[in-house]
């Protein structure tokens, strides 16, 4: 079953009060593997997903959906060599320069007796730089409202979310689309703040 070629209606500058609202077109779908086919399906008609909500996660939807492998490692491991400079740095300081102290008769900058707070600072920078920076990119901000395109996205049902351009006509079939490939329903929503 192919599905027809959806063209994009050409986008028209939105009023400066309408900027920070969006419009949807959700598909709502029962069964993981009807959605993974339904993915691939509509990103081949070229057709942009904004986002996949589904109550539990799915495996292999990051490949379908084209999502890049996330570059947080590599932030922890700059976030881990922070910590661990800093941790060295203040102990070479307070017991090499600032209160030089003789213990057990070890030198002031003895470097094996530095591995447990060198560890527990690394580890610390580590954590929380990730977390921050996943909060951050993620924009999961602390918030008294929390947008939610479908409810029924944390319980049950997965949800497929289109934005449509301000000027959008391709609603119909859109919605074609999304019933050829295994919507049980599209609804449209608009969301601010989102």
């Amino acid at each position: 079953m192919t599905s027809p070629a959806i063209t994009a209606a050409p986008v028209a500058a939105a009023p400066a009060t309408h900027s920070s609202t969006k419009r949807f077109a959700l598909g709502i779908f029962e069964d993981e593997d009807v959605l993974l086919h339904a993915i691939d399906n509509v990103r081949a008609a070229g057709v942009k997903i904004y986002e996949v909500f589904s109550p539990y996660p799915v495996h292999g939807i990051d490949d379908a959906l084209g999502i890049e492998r996330s570059r947080l490692p590599i932030a922890a491991f700059f976030y881990g060599l922070c910590g661990l400079s800093f941790a060295l740095w203040m102990q070479i300081y307070m017991l090499g320069f600032d209160w030089p102290m003789i213990i057990g008769g070890k030198p002031n900058i003895a470097l094996p007796a530095f591995i447990p707070v060198s560890f527990e600072l690394t580890v610390f920078f580590t954590c929380h730089g990730m977390v921050i920076t996943f909060y951050t990119i993620s924009k999961l901000y602390p918030r008294f409202k929390t947008p939610v395109l479908d409810v029924r996205s944390t319980d049950d049902k997965f949800v497929m979310a289109i934005e449509l351009d301000a000027n959008s006509s391709q609603l119909p079939q859109l919605t074609q689309l999304l019933r050829e490939n295994g919507a049980s329903e599209v609804n449209q929503k608009e969301m601010t703040n989102f």
